[in-house]
């Protein structure tokens, strides 16, 4: 299958990257580039040759959040036109989060909103030294819902509470600190690091990997369609909200939310 948001390459040792393929946009979610991420994770969950999974973004960012064409589009749309969108993020965070692979992400750069959130549903995060974490929804209006399950089991309840309200930016030493991160390294070392990771697996049977990733899931506490549905329905309420049609309109008029104070 040809992509046009994201690209899939292997070596011979079966070690996949998975990058997001929109730098210009900062690597952006778009409506196109999450249903490429789900049939990517299908296709390389299913390739027997593939052991081993690196997500990372190409350019200067990892994943700079919802893309802007999309959020504009969400700002007119329907109730049930807005679950819907948010569903199909939903499945693919959980498609990746279920890949019967390894996957290591790469953050090479900054991670908002859903990159925090393609974050969280890695094995194992290894982030350059300068990248940048937030998630920024409430700045806006709104709340992480979509990626919130995934989020809060990287990261414990404690520490969602103070990012999902306060919308503070945080560098890599605070997200290796919270658990966001397993490791920071300078930007130099980040492919070696990586490859470190990556090398650990070929010690292990893949079959047993998968079951060991099944396991842990099935022992922690269950991320299913009634919790998946819990959120999309909570997301839906706060988008008819006054405070996310205020947060949007300041957002794309480039001025200050009703609400932001003056002091700072």
């Amino acid at each position: 299958m040809k992509f046009e948001t994201i690209s899939i390459a292997a070596d011979s040792r079966g070690v996949a990257t998975l990058m997001l393929a929109r730098p210009e946009q900062h690597n952006a979610l778009s409506a196109r580039m999450i249903a490429e991420l789900t049939q990517a994770a299908s296709q390389l969950g299913d390739d027997p040759a593939v052991r081993v999974v690196v997500l990372t973004g190409e350019g200067a960012s990892f994943c700079a959040g919802g893309d802007l064409k999309w959020m504009k589009e969400q700002a007119s749309a329907t109730r049930e036109q807005r679950i819907a969108e948010a569903r199909k993020l939903a499945v693919m965070l959980k498609a990746l989060r279920e890949l019967p692979k390894p996957l290591i992400a790469r953050v090479n750069g900054q991670a908002y909103g859903g990159g925090v959130g393609l974050i969280s549903v890695c094995d194992t995060a290894i982030a350059a030294s300068d990248a940048r974490f937030g998630l920024t929804e409430t700045r806006l209006g709104l709340i992480p819902a979509t990626i919130s399950p995934y989020v809060i089991a990287r990261i414990g309840s404690a520490n969602a509470l103070r990012y999902f309200t306060s919308a503070r930016l945080f560098g890599a030493d605070e997200a290796l600190t919270v658990g966001l991160l397993n490791a920071e390294v300078e930007a130099e070392g980040l492919d070696a690091a990586v490859e470190r990771e990556v090398a650990q697996y070929f010690a292990t049977a893949p079959g047993a990997v998968a079951a060991a990733k099944a396991l842990v899931h099935s022992v922690a506490a269950p991320i299913d369609e009634s919790l998946i549905e819990m959120t999309l329905t909570r997301l839906a309420d706060t988008w008819e909200t006054a405070e996310a049609a205020e947060g949007i309109a300041a957002f794309f008029e480039k001025r200050p939310a009703s609400w932001k104070s003056k002091i700072q």
